[in-house]
């Protein structure tokens, strides 16, 4: 299998003047990577993932609402969360993130 490689992240993710945009930047049988890009004040409202993934923040500012923590995250910030923790996403400003969704364990991982 060749390499991905994305050389500007901001670049494939352009901000929209309002609302979400989302786009599945890699998948194979163990692991999805989605870009997401906020306009200023958009949301992704509280949910849980049935997955652990981790967010990385790309561009902008986001407030993180992590279970009963609430943070802001700027670009650099790495966050692992564990399957069904609610969480919530705002955009302080325009901003880009990368959310990974990990693998389950397989069964004979124990």
């Amino acid at each position: 299998m060749p390499a991905t490689v994305i050389h500007d992240l901001v670049a494939e993710l352009p901000v929209p003047e309002d609302g979400t945009l989302s786009r599945v930047l890699y998948r194979d049988d163990r692991l999805r990577v989605v870009g997401f890009a906020f306009a200023e004040g958009e949301e992704l409202t509280e949910h849980t993932s049935a997955l652990p993934v981790v967010i990385q923040v790309i561009k902008g500012r986001l407030e993180l609402v992590l279970g009963e923590e609430k943070t802001e995250a700027r670009p650099g910030t790495w966050a692992h969360l564990p399957a069904r923790l609610p969480h919530t996403v705002r955009a302080l400003e325009p901003s880009v993130m990368l959310l990974t969704m990990l693998p389950a364990p397989r069964s004979d991982e124990g």
